[in-house]
């Protein structure tokens, strides 16, 4: 159902990314090989969703892929190669055609529609696959697939293991029904659940030979037109439901203007149903007689869909943020996309060992979500580039727990980090303190180790650019306070690696002498915590900042 409803939406559409991406700056050739690249990739998706019912990747990002690919082919004048729906026609045609249906972009968009139209409904848009249902004298003889709107695909064999289809109406009618073949969720809200693969499942199990009658019980029909029924659409809904369907009239209603629309859009969005949506249906009640409807959108119709759950980003850029353990993580720097009605613009990549496997370069697109509803998240590399740039990745073995106790050019980010933790709330609890001022004083050179700003005056704080006379005694009073704080807390803030219920006392001298038997003695500290223990107090750099800090006449040292 996806391509059949998304190809004529790319007009809409592609204005909408061409104003949010403007066309690459690349040379020809290069045009033509990604986007022949990227026609390939999709020609495959296409070819295993329609010849065998398995979906590769999630509708969206599909949705997305082909919006891509029409916008490269329109922005460097490249022939439209790739036909969606050209392996999707069956070798039956349809009693009456499947029309497509407009997508609609925003509330203006929505708004625009509704203009001037009357006795319009709003129906959940389900989220399975096409289907014609032709019933002769009442009995379900049968099941096309949607196919290309005028041909498809004969699923006739499953009806006798489809008990949740009628298969004998209670009235000996001559009828075609169109709808959605769905598969059955038991309270699923999309707004949690998302499309919970319903669609690729329904697909998979209508391309197979034989279904299971547990299979078959769990698929539903929801009926979305009946196109030789009733004029009035109140009154087809009441007859189908009297026919045996009733999910078409229980999730439908009629509305009046925008704020209901969107009312009912978020309401079926958060509310338990007992199939997959991915939007709502406008209907508007007049539409023209059967015979003369077409395999593409018509005016009658449009669907309203959900936030993106899945975003396809451009990569731009690859960085490595690199934290006060050494700890390494490439983070992304993308194209910004809109993803449940937030700007997302970076993503980590969560490890240097993911990111190498996935050998993500700028140019290449990747599918984006949301953790939790809130935090991005790297899915997927969904395309790559042809142009494969190198990305100078930080070396591992320059950075660890006990790396990086001065701002040398390697070490400046983990330094940074060092201080950040320092000063932040596990460590000495410095007000007005963050990660920008500890950048701006040792951007300055005011700072050089871990220790110096003990030894700042006011002076040299009102030599840095931005800082006031004001904005200099907040620092001041903040270093003052640090510098009183107890033993222990200095410690924590240091970086030791020790659990919080374990005790640090009385004083740098003693630990230092502790050996890793000593270590293990402390109730919950393992053979590796104590290693990492005696390797701390032992490190050379750890115990020159203890005697700058002895120097300094801090608690403890």
């Amino acid at each position: 159902m996806r391509f059949m409803l998304f190809l004529p939406l790319l007009l809409c559409s592609f204005g909408l990314w061409a104003n949010a991406s403007p066309c690459p700056d690349w040379d020809a050739k290069r045009a033509h090989e990604e986007a022949a690249r990227l026609g390939e990739v999709i020609a495959r998706w296409d070819d295993h969703y329609h010849r065998q019912g398995v979906s590769l990747v999630a509708d969206e990002i599909y949705d997305q892929s082909l919006q891509r690919l029409r916008a490269l082919q329109a922005c460097f004048d490249l022939p439209e190669a790739h036909a969606p729906l050209s392996g999707a026609g069956g070798p039956i045609a349809h009693p009456i055609a499947h029309t497509g249906v407009a997508k609609l972009d925003d509330e203006r968009a929505v708004a625009r529609w509704l203009e001037g139209k009357r006795n319009v409904w709003v129906q959940p848009k389900v989220d399975g696959v096409a289907a014609s249902l032709v019933y002769q004298a009442g009995q379900l003889v049968q099941i096309l697939s949607r196919g290309d709107g005028v041909q498809g695909h004969d699923w006739s064999r499953h009806i006798g293991h489809l008990a949740g289809i009628p298969r004998q109406l209670p009235e000996p009618l001559h009828l075609v029904l169109q709808g959605e073949l769905y598969w059955r969720l038991d309270h699923h809200v999309q707004a949690q659940a998302g499309g919970a693969n319903a669609r690729s499942t329904m697909a998979g199990l209508m391309a197979r030979k034989q279904l299971s009658d547990a299979q078959g019980a769990r698929v539903g029909v929801f009926v979305w037109d009946w196109p030789s029924g009733p004029i009035d659409q109140g009154e087809r809904l009441a007859r189908l439901a009297e026919l045996g369907f009733p999910d078409s009239q229980r999730y439908s209603v009629a509305i009046d203007d925008l704020a209901q629309a969107a009312h009912w859009r978020q309401h079926w969005y958060r509310s338990p149903l007992p199939f997959a949506t991915d939007g709502v249906i406008l209907r508007q009640d007049s539409r023209p007689p059967a015979h003369r409807w077409r395999a593409k959108p018509p005016y009658w119709i449009a669907a309203w869909k959900y936030p993106f759950q899945q975003a396809l980003a451009d990569v731009r850029d690859v960085r490595f943020k690199i934290g006060r353990t050494g700890r390494i993580t490439p983070v992304l720097h993308l194209s910004p996309v809109m993803l449940d009605e937030r700007r997302i613009s970076v993503v980590s990549v969560g490890s240097l060992a993911r990111w190498q496997a996935l050998d993500i370069r700028p140019g290449d697109q990747v599918a984006i979500t949301l953790a939790g509803l809130t935090v991005p998240r790297l899915e997927s590399v969904v395309h790559r580039s042809t142009d494969r740039p190198p990305v100078l990745a930080p070396n591992p073995s320059q950075h660890h727990a006990l790396s990086c106790w001065r701002p040398s050019t390697p070490c400046k980010q983990q330094f940074l980090a060092r201080l950040a933790w320092l000063g932040g709330r596990q460590g000495l609890k410095m007000p007005g303190i963050g990660p920008a001022t500890w950048a701006q004083l040792v951007e300055h050179g005011v700072i050089s180790d871990l220790h110096t700003w003990l030894g700042l005056e006011r002076e040299h704080l009102l030599g840095i650019p931005g800082i006031s006379t004001t904005r200099a005694e907040q620092l001041l009073q903040a270093f003052a306070q640090a510098r009183r704080q107890p033993f222990e807390r200095w410690l924590r803030a240091l970086g030791v690696p020790a659990p919080s219920h374990l005790q640090l006392a009385p004083d740098w001298a003693t630990l230092a002498t502790r050996s890793i038997a000593q270590w293990r003695a402390e109730p919950g500290i393992g053979p590796g915590r104590a290693a990492q223990l005696a390797a701390f107090f032992a490190d050379e750099s750890v115990g020159l900042l203890a005697e700058q800090l002895r120097a300094q006449a801090i608690e403890g040292f």
